[in-house]
């Protein structure tokens, strides 16, 4: 009789915060971990300004949670399909440049950040649904962008000083391995775009 009677009075559970609009925030957090592009090219930007140094790399920190607040709404101008091919050719281009150990110029650096960012927060940008609310997803996406890039290139920083033997050591030569699958990756992409 008691389960009757709790049964009978039961309301609607709230018990999820998408019913108080967080959700898209949460959304844009999550969303870029859901694609294969956002992750490998986010990394791969946050282990070349690791490798450059903390001094170059911290430029990152602002720039890149800029460059995705400004490619989100450019995602219905170009569509997730159209950045594809700049995508490839990013993954390329930061892959030779991880796989070369090249100095990349601070400003060059920069330059590199934010337009992966403008591609990736474009791309992100076209899967959102006419419901979403925009802010919450960009303060989600802008969040998360500053975590992978700054974590990213913190433990890449860690991981090349931690007794190093100079340019020959494995942890230098381990990331270079790294980078040149990075741009093999951008490689296989950009021919699977060109095929299609």
């Amino acid at each position: 009789m008691a389960a009757a009677m709790l049964l009978a009075g039961a309301n609607a559970a709230e018990a999820h915060i998408v019913a108080a609009r967080l959700g898209d925030f949460y959304m844009g957090a999550s969303h870029p971990f859901t694609d294969l592009a956002d992750v490998l090219l986010w990394t791969a930007t946050g282990m070349l300004a690791g490798t450059l140094g903390a001094s170059k790399g911290r430029w990152l920190i602002p720039v890149f949670p800029l460059g995705l607040l400004v490619g989100l709404p450019l995602g219905h101008v170009f569509g997730a399909a159209s950045t594809q091919f700049a995508d490839a050719a990013m993954m390329l281009a930061i892959g030779m440049l991880l796989a070369a150990a090249a100095q990349v110029p601070t400003l060059l650096l920069c330059a590199i950040a934010f337009a992966v960012a403008v591609i990736r927060g474009a791309a992100n940008g076209a899967d959102l649904l006419p419901e979403t609310d925009r802010v919450l997803f960009a303060a989600g996406l802008a969040c998360a962008g500053y975590g992978v890039i700054t974590l990213t290139m913190a433990l890449t920083v860690l991981f090349k000083q931690a007794r190093s033997d100079g340019p020959a050591s494995w942890r230098a030569i381990a990331v270079r391995a790294l980078g040149g699958w990075i741009a093999a990756i951008g490689l296989m992409m950009a021919s699977l775009v060109l095929a299609s």
